[in-house]
């Protein structure tokens, strides 16, 4: 499963919740590789207040991603205030490239 945040209005967001087919691709930093990895995505619910269930879970992304964020309280209302929601991507597939 991947897990991204976006916002609730974005282009990437809109298509996705009209058709579930998505791609993710991660490349090497000098670009000697790739992976595609190929799926179905859920939309989660959009973020509408700092104490709601979709808060919680960009807090559990970010966590995983990034560490620590100095101040949840703020992370939580900008997260509320962009109207952010969690796309999940079940992995079916994957392929890739690498010169290693």
């Amino acid at each position: 499963m991947i897990r991204i945040s976006a916002t609730a209005d974005r282009a990437k967001t809109r298509n996705l919740a009209r058709d579930p087919r998505a791609s993710f691709l991660v490349t090497a930093p000098d670009y000697a590789g790739y992976l595609v990895a190929e799926g179905h995505a859920e939309i989660g619910a959009e973020c509408r207040s700092a104490d709601d269930p979709a808060a919680d879970e960009l807090v559990e992304v970010y966590r995983r991603i990034v560490g620590e964020h100095p101040d949840w309280t703020e992370y939580r209302a900008v997260m509320a205030a962009e109207r952010r929601v969690v796309i999940r991507i079940t992995v079916e597939r994957t392929y890739g490239w690498s010169r290693t």
